[in-house]
């Protein structure tokens, strides 16, 4: 019994995601009403319906009392969470117990984020963003609102089913050779490649990583990119398992691949022996000592004569459990975080390439667009009437309502230029740009007052247009073919699968195994831990898996889901805590211990005074990095009284057995924290 909803405040459904329960008790409670003989309604009518009231009564409260309610649970145990973004109201219902008042709402938050990025700087119009969720050609609006239904849907099992997830941060796939050599290789071959290439139509490739599931193997960024936010990293990865979900039963090699791999691997350490041997027989009693450097995989015209029977039969074994990829993908524009030294520039326009190399390994590739920079001149003109209109409002008038950085009478040259360079088909934003001027600046004008504020509004309305026109409308002017082309990408394709061609089997089984309990023999009674680097959005935590055909070392069936549903409600208990301003949390639920620690660091490793951290009210965003980055902001708090310092922030959750002495569990808390983010680590970036 689950439902999320977008309305406008006429009630018009902008979008709704319903389970099949809620959707059958829509369908009965409406449909029972009908008289005999007629149909029954369809299905958005009878959301409308339901919800028309709570929509209705909630703007009349914001009208009148500029508040309303943000929850309520109805007779029948049904919960309710609302929030008001500008003039679209977002509604999340549970009906069954599953989900609490927080979950839903940081449904709602991450609802909104998934907009964002899909959608941009149109987001902050909200004539335009309802016309863009809601378009008139019906088909149109059914493909988009099913493929906004997935995204939900592939977050929500994510969440339930993935730590990384769960905690909101990206989690590593710990091996540091083949780590570091995918960097060096996206370095040096794929994006330099790709980046001389003629065929990349004006495109750059600013980043590109391999993804593992939903883990990160490398990720490569170019030297004049800006680094990619944890928050828009998260959404990529849901983005990427929407479009080529994750089977963890079917990627899985079964029990009798695993002998046939095991073969594989069996022949080709034999090939490499007698490979090596034959280099150090050549090699032996003459010249400086010489190192052997393993060759890449051999082609078809090799094969023959370099590898003899063994090489052939792993080749021939590989191809027959080779699956073949699916075509190069057609890119999402995507709109994301750009940090540059001038500022902080959101929703910035990117091509996303998701190129599946084998079921559950992707490649992914985001790349800078020719006309980015219309983006970032639309969004420093909305933010200069975002913030005049603010001080109008606040009753400032005159030279004190036109002073800022950048002043109005900056952004009013920039302004001209810009719109001269769109040139004379942009008629309109011409039009409401030369009437705010006369009532700005001219002598007999109003000059800076309140009735400029609905001017305010317009302009902001016409540049959220341009940007629309710009990079959302597929037939716009910017819009000709400029894109990775299909072969350009098929040669990243196949230049990444020679690259793991030999290791895909083997990274498909780490994902479920990447960290085990078994390395940590040292914390005896130590049941499991997360571990998480909230400077930079990482997490470390031994792997949970369970399903039909994989267990964790806790085993299959009611302790191992028992575990795990400890572990899941300690991160929800440890949030509210967090929430109420405690760093630090230890409690005993019958025969476990957990644990929960949040402190900063300087740069030298050196744990800082714990300080007072901020209390936030029932209704705030969620605790979080995916929808809204609660650690980013908490670090500027923190960071005040450490001004020349760089400030880092760790979380460490952990569950240990109840009979382990209180004394020896914060010893092994401590020890564990140390030990976790030692240099020698895994690199990632």
């Amino acid at each position: 019994m689950k439902c999320l909803l977008i309305a406008s405040e006429s009630a018009e459904v902008l979008f709704q995601w319903t389970d099949p329960e809620f959707q059958q008790n829509v369908q009965e409670q409406y449909g029972a009403s009908q008289e005999e003989g007629h149909g029954l309604p369809a299905f958005e009518d009878s959301i409308s319906t339901l919800f028309a009231p709570i929509i209705i009564s909630c703007s009349t409260m914001v009208d009148r009392l500029c508040d309303s309610y943000t929850s309520f649970t109805t007779e029948n145990n049904h919960i309710y969470v609302l929030h008001q973004f500008d003039e679209c109201l977002y509604i999340a219902v549970n009906g069954d117990g599953e989900e609490g008042e927080g979950d839903l709402r940081r449904k709602i938050y991450v609802m909104k984020k998934m907009i964002e990025v899909m959608f941009g700087m149109v987001t902050l119009s909200s004539n335009l963003l309802r016309r863009e969720l809601r378009p008139q050609d019906t088909e149109q609006r059914a493909r988009l609102w099913k493929h906004l239904q997935s995204l939900l849907e592939t977050y929500s099992q994510l969440r339930e089913n993935d730590q990384s997830f769960l905690v909101e941060a990206v989690e590593r796939l710990i091996h540091p050779t083949l780590c570091e050599q995918c960097i060096e290789f996206l370095e040096r071959r794929l994006v330099q490649q790709l980046n001389g290439s003629v065929e990349r139509a004006g495109e750059e490739v600013l980043h590109a990583f391999i993804l593992i599931h939903t883990k990160l193997l490398a990720f490569y960024s170019s030297r004049n990119a800006s680094s990619l936010s944890t928050s828009d990293l998260l959404t990529l990865i849901i983005m990427a398992q929407n479009m080529y979900p994750s089977n963890i039963d079917l990627d899985d090699p079964h029990p009798e691949m695993l002998l046939t791999l095991f073969l594989i691997a069996y022949c080709l350490f034999l090939c490499m022996l007698r490979v090596c041997l034959k280099d150090v027989e050549s090699t032996s009693g003459s010249g400086p000592d010489s190192f052997y450097t393993p060759q890449p995989s051999p082609t078809d015209r090799d094969s023959s004569s370099s590898g003899g029977l063994c090489s052939r039969m792993a080749e021939d074994s590989l191809q027959a459990l080779e699956v073949p990829p699916p075509a190069p993908s057609t890119p999402r524009r995507v709109f994301l975080e750009v940090s540059l030294k001038d500022g902080l520039y959101p929703m910035m326009p990117h091509s996303m390439y998701c190129l599946p190399l084998w079921p559950g390994i992707s490649l992914v590739m985001l790349t800078k667009i020719p006309t980015s920079a219309v983006a970032m001149s639309v969004y420093m003109f909305l933010e200069a009437f975002a913030k005049l209109e603010k001080r109008l409002s606040e009753g400032q008038e005159g030279s004190a309502a036109s002073r800022g950085q950048p002043t109005i009478h900056d952004v009013r040259s920039k302004l001209d230029k810009f719109i001269k360079a769109l040139g004379p088909s942009e008629i309109q934003l011409q039009n409401v740009w030369t009437e705010f001027k006369n009532r700005a600046f001219s002598r007999g004008g109003p000059g800076f007052n309140r009735d400029l504020i609905p001017w305010c509004k317009n302009m902001k309305t016409q540049l959220c247009g341009i940007y629309r026109q710009c990079f959302l409308i597929e037939s716009g002017k910017a819009d000709i073919p400029q894109r990775l082309s299909p072969s350009l990408q098929e040669r990243a394709q196949t230049m990444m699968q020679e690259k793991l061609m030999d290791w895909k089997d083997f990274l498909l089984v780490k994902s479920k195994r990447n960290i085990t309990m078994v390395s940590y023999p040292d914390f005896p009674g130590l049941i499991h831990f997360i571990c998480v680097d909230r400077s930079t959005g990482q997490m470390i935590a031994p792997s949970l898996n369970i399903t039909e055909r994989n267990t964790s070392e806790l085993g299959k069936g009611p302790v191992a889901q028992f575990i795990k549903s400890k572990v899941w409600s300690l991160v929800s208990t440890t949030r509210r805590y967090l929430q109420k301003g405690y760093s630090t949390v230890t409690l005993r639920d019958g025969d476990f211990y957990f644990c929960y620690f949040l402190w900063f660091e300087n740069e030298t490793g050196y744990k800082l005074e714990a300080g007072d951290i901020p209390i936030l009210p029932d209704d705030s965003a969620p605790i979080g990095m995916l929808a809204w980055d609660y650690y980013r902001k908490l670090l500027r708090y923190y960071s005040k009284n450490h001004q020349g310092e760089v400030v880092k922030c760790y979380e460490l959750l952990t569950v240990h057995l109840g009979v382990i002495p209180t004394e020896i569990i914060l010893q092994h808390c401590r020890q564990l924290a140390s030990k976790l983010w030692e240099p020698s680590r895994n690199p990632l970036l």
